[in-house]
């Protein structure tokens, strides 16, 4: 598996190019601004985008969505709990005073264990809520695409519209699970690794607590 990125907009998210590189097939996950670098990204790549995958639907995930389904018209996957943001993106953008492009509707719908195929790589989705309520990630192999559940030594915010701090908890009680080599790909932030959260993390040690509203 390939895995490039780039760190894009004013809430610097990460948006994954994901390559099985035995059939340069691949998969976008949460393009969330500057639709031109993710563009280049692609292309760079030489790979073919098959999909786009959303973990969640704020808009630094899915801020350059209409700007990629203009060159490429792939299916977006998203989880359909997570439909009230994704069509609230225009004034999550005016919130925040951020240019914003409204996207067509996601096409297919994620849930707790759908197996996505890409080439030869097969992903597990897991519905991880309490960020957003319908936010999931993507686990193949020693790796996880995570989105805004867990960072480098933090966690998302669950003092937004929507958010639930108790199935945050619920859900970081569930990702401490995997395997401690499974590495953590964030929305924001370096890569980590689930055995170095779990022994390092203030949310996952009991030194913090999620927030509540």
């Amino acid at each position: 598996m390939k895995i490039d990125w780039r760190t894009v907009g004013a809430f610097q998210e990460n948006s994954y190019l994901v390559v099985d590189p035995s059939t340069q097939r691949a998969a976008l996950v949460d393009p969330g601004a500057d639709a031109e670098q993710l563009v280049e990204m692609v292309r760079a790549s030489r790979a073919t985008l098959e999909a786009i995958w959303l973990t969640h639907a704020h808009i630094d995930h899915i801020g350059a969505i209409a700007g990629i389904k203009r060159i490429w018209d792939v299916p977006v996957h998203m989880h359909p709990a997570d439909r009230p943001l994704f069509d609230r993106g225009a004034m999550q953008a005016a919130v925040y005073g951020l240019p914003f492009e409204e996207p067509p509707a996601p096409e297919r719908e994620l849930a707790e264990g759908d197996i996505l195929q890409l080439g030869a790589l097969r992903f597990g989705v897991l519905h991880m809520p309490g960020h957003a309520p319908g936010h999931v990630v993507f686990v193949t192999d020693g790796h996880m695409i995570g989105g805004d559940l867990l960072f480098a030594g933090s966690i998302g915010r669950t003092d937004l519209p929507f958010s639930d701090p108790d199935r945050m908890s619920e859900s970081l009680e569930r990702v401490i699970m995997l395997p401690d080599e499974t590495v953590v790909y964030p929305g924001h932030g370096p890569t980590t690794a689930i055995g170095h959260e779990r022994s390092t993390n203030p949310f996952l040690t009991g030194v913090a607590r999620v927030v509540r509203r």
